[in-house]
């Protein structure tokens, strides 16, 4: 009891930040579910953004719950910048990881692409064509029209031009019969 007693501001610091993280964490995952529904963003996509502010949620609580029980900030930005030094030694050796994170974050974020949309990537020695299945941080997932299932590094896709028939457009495609397009080749060629 003496320890509670001793410890009973810390404590209490601590459960605070904890109450904090984990009303921030809900309020992120219940704007990101409304501009996923929004933009009619994927599943893949939300689960990835999710993951990403976990990540940052973990090290701010962690940071905090560190300086609430005394750990010198002194100690605490050594142990930050040896981390992050290391770490920037392990990507820079690396490269292809970290390009192909910064591309996968570029996709997400900046191209117009979305799951199921029909791609083509435009490249000189290996052109693919398919459907899109899924984005990750690293590769590119996309089902050919064979069936072949093709994997490509994000960096491979963000330098290379990509031609996109978005998912909406395939489904307007597919609901045009054979007797429509006929229809409309006649018309086309009467005139």
């Amino acid at each position: 009891m003496e320890l509670i007693e001793l410890y009973k501001l810390q404590i209490l610091e601590t459960a605070i930040v904890l109450g904090v993280l984990l009303l921030v964490n809900f309020v992120i995952r219940k704007s990101s579910y409304r501009i996923s529904q929004k933009f009619h963003l994927g599943i893949e996509r939300r689960r990835i953004t999710t993951k990403i502010v976990n990540l940052l949620l973990l090290l701010i609580g962690t940071i905090s719950i560190m300086g609430i029980w005394g750990l010198d900030q002194k100690e605490l930005f050594v142990f930050l910048t040896s981390t992050l030094t290391v770490l920037g030694i392990g990507f820079f050796a690396s490269w292809s990881i970290l390009s192909n994170i910064t591309s996968g974050v570029l996709l997400y974020f900046n191209h117009p692409l979305h799951i199921g949309d029909h791609v083509k990537i435009m490249d000189k020695e290996y052109p693919v064509e398919g459907i899109l299945k899924d984005i990750t941080m690293f590769f590119m997932h996309i089902e050919t029209i064979d069936g072949e299932m093709v994997t490509i590094p994000n960096s491979v896709v963000t330098q290379k031009t990509i031609s996109i028939k978005s998912n909406e457009a395939n489904s307007k495609l597919k609901m045009t019969s054979p007797s429509q397009k006929n229809e409309s080749h006649e018309v086309e060629q009467t005139v």
